[in-house]
């Protein structure tokens, strides 16, 4: 249980306090590469979304307050079966994977609850960076605050080909979804969920040989237990 623990604090952690820095220090929208200024594929970017993890979003407002309610009853259950599996001492590489998509549902539900409430709203068209506890109050009521997303990897760009149907000569973009910490921490666990997913089998106990009352020869085994020294029917043909 306590590599559980460590691993869901320091995921909680290190989620939190790099949101509330980028929060704090940037204006929505606002990017800088993360390896230098000539780099073009690694971009530390505030963005925020109302949805699901990676930015995707459905159902306007009530959508979000489903989803929230949703990530909470996840969390629960997630706890639960986690604090079962330590229990029966599952294998340590499925409590940790558990532990890692606890970390993040609970990191997103950190900003979907309570960032509307503790932080000022932040617009790219004046530039203003959010103020944490200001004194009108936060952006959204509680459970429909916007999650915070800053890792951006546009690892390849290009042009779909023209005789591609629906999307011929449009341009895509890889690895275009803004994540956080936490997104990663879910997406790694469910990883090592799916590449660990065989059961441990315990070994098979080797047969004993040559061991006290233990036959050494399956035939022996068929004698009978109220003659001991006459050899079965079977045996005397064998011979």
């Amino acid at each position: 249980m306590k590599r559980a623990l460590l691993v869901i604090v320091l995921v909680l952690l290190t989620d939190q306090v790099l949101k509330v820095w980028v929060k704090t220090h940037f204006f929505l929208g606002e990017y800088i590469p993360m390896f230098g200024d000539n780099s073009s594929w690694a971009y530390l970017q505030f963005v925020e979304n109302k949805g699901m993890a990676f930015g995707l979003e459905f159902g306007g407002e009530a959508g979000k307050l489903l989803l929230t309610l949703f990530r909470m009853v996840a969390v629960v259950a997630i706890g639960w079966v986690l604090r079962w599996m330590v229990r029966e001492k599952q294998s340590g590489t499925r409590i940790i994977s558990l532990a890692l998509i606890f970390a993040g549902a609970l990191g997103n539900i950190i900003d979907s609850a309570f960032y509307g409430l503790i932080f000022s709203a932040s617009d790219p068209v004046t530039r203003n960076v959010a103020v944490i506890f200001p004194e009108g109050g936060g952006y959204a009521p509680f459970l429909h605050g916007a999650v915070v997303d800053m890792f951006y990897f546009p690892l390849w760009q290009g042009r779909f080909p023209d005789w591609m149907p629906v999307w011929g000569g449009e341009p895509f973009e890889f690895f275009r979804p803004v994540f956080n910490i936490a997104d990663a921490a879910i997406s790694v666990g469910v990883a090592l969920m799916i590449l660990f997913q065989r059961k441990d089998k315990p070994d098979q106990p080797e047969p004993l040989r040559d061991q006290p009352g233990t036959p050494a020869h399956p035939q022996e085994a068929q004698a009978d237990p109220e003659h001991p020294n006459e050899r079965t029917a079977a045996q005397r043909t064998s011979t």
